[in-house]
């Protein structure tokens, strides 16, 4: 485990990434503190050290998978590790001089027990964990963490199954961290979704294990607020986890599906804490969720340049002009997904030409899932302020088109509203 251990000069080269990184996350529109003092984070680093030095007295779970013997057998050496623990700290918005702490917390992640059940969904998160591209650190510290039950990754089934389950329970009650993807169905009393010899229903299923976990973390936008299974008309009355589940610490992890680099970014901030992250008003950890996507955008640019893609295929398509008039639903749409990307950070759907539908918003598949051209509407180049500007965009346009305009979207534009009072 050494051999994965940062030295002292190589937690001060990675101070330049951090900061690099850090920018990002700066704007004006941006929901996270990043900078809270130095007594806050002097406070927060022994409770980190403390936490991980308890964590390592612990017996491990999962001694299937050697950590150190993992990343070799895969073909990635130690700067390929290290490399990735500077920019994950990044990600969870700490400083630098965290970088060790997270290269250590990510060795001992085979102490800490997940549950994942799958209720009504696609298993599209699953699959997005199952089909990168490569062997990267994301996937092998998935892979290492102690998966006590997984529907779709096991290969008991049946009685076996469930034995394994209500073991896992047993055992690890209080200490394990169920992950839950997909939506809970409420109609004619649960009968829409049952599971098990017993026909247990989802709900009570999820109630049950929700009951003996130390956190629950809802996956993908069906787990979290309902998804395509409550969409209009909704026949199943599917409901989010929040909704069904109380008394528990309850994360969510919205976006369809789900990023992989989030997962891993809570889990993380768990083992290094004890303790779930920094949570927005809708449950969504601020690290991932703190920002629009309009704010860090590649296309931001032609945004302000009042460059914009007209119609499919024309010469602001061809030259990457923002996609805002073609239905782009980035300036009321909060994620990470313009800097953390997916498929190992390749690329993203506004990079490969396509406007973002706001999947990370509550009941997104009604509000915003659609791609209707916007070109009508006659935008012109913003003045008196970007950030004002294209939430009054937002608020006039797209509510008279019928859409809902996400809560961060309308708050932002009050906000901006008394700024501008405040500064005549």
């Amino acid at each position: 485990m050494n051999d994965y251990s940062f030295t002292k000069k190589e937690c001060d080269m990675g101070k330049d990434t951090m900061e690099s990184v850090k920018k990002l996350f700066t704007t004006q529109s941006a929901k996270v503190d990043t900078n809270r003092g130095g007594e806050y984070y002097t406070d927060l680093y022994e409770t980190c050290r403390k936490r991980l030095d308890e964590l390592k007295a612990l017996p491990v779970v999962n001694n299937k998978l050697d950590f150190q013997q993992t990343i070799m057998d895969e073909g990635l050496d130690r700067r390929d590790f290290l490399k990735w623990a500077s920019a994950t700290t990044a990600m969870l918005m700490l400083p630098a001089s965290f970088t060790p702490l997270v290269a250590e917390a990510a060795q001992v992640m085979n102490r800490v027990p997940v549950i994942w059940i799958e209720l009504s969904d696609c298993a599209g998160n699953s699959e997005a964990l199952l089909r990168s591209d490569g062997p990267k650190i994301d996937k092998i510290v998935l892979d290492i963490i102690s998966l006590e039950f997984h529907e779709t990754l096991q290969a008991a089934a049946g009685h076996q199954a469930e034995k394994q389950l209500e073991e896992a329970i047993e055992h690890f009650k209080g200490k394990y961290l169920l992950f839950v993807e997909g939506a809970v169905p409420l109609g004619m009393d649960g009968q829409y979704g049952t599971i098990g010899a017993k026909a247990e229903t989802f709900k009570d299923h999820l109630l049950r294990l929700a009951s003996g976990a130390a956190a629950v973390i809802a996956v993908g936008s069906c787990a979290t607020y309902g998804g395509i299974p409550a969409a209009a008309p909704n026949p199943t009355q599917s409901v989010g986890v929040m909704d069904v589940v109380s008394g528990k610490p309850i994360i969510n992890i919205p976006a369809c599906p789900a990023n992989p680099a989030n997962m891993v970014g809570v889990v993380l901030h768990y083992v290094l804490t004890g303790k779930i992250p920094e949570l927005d008003s809708l449950l969504r950890p601020k690290f991932a969720f703190g920002y629009r996507i309009h704010d860090n955008c590649e296309r931001r640019a032609h945004f302000d340049a009042g460059e914009y893609v007209e119609e499919w295929g024309d010469n602001g398509a061809k030259n990457n002009f923002c996609l805002y008039k073609m239905g782009c639903k980035g300036p009321m749409t909060f994620n990470n997904c313009s800097i953390v990307r997916y498929n190992e950070a390749v690329n993203w759907p506004i990079g490969v030409g396509r406007g973002c539908i706001g999947c990370s918003e509550p009941d997104f598949w009604d509000k915003y899932a659609y791609e209707r051209p916007m070109a009508n509407a006659n935008i012109k180049a913003p003045t008196g302020g970007v950030e004002k500007t294209v939430d009054e965009f937002g608020l006039a346009l797209l509510t008279a088109a019928g859409i809902g305009i996400g809560i961060h979207a309308v708050a932002s534009a009050v906000a901006g509203k008394k700024n501008s009072e405040k500064d005549a």
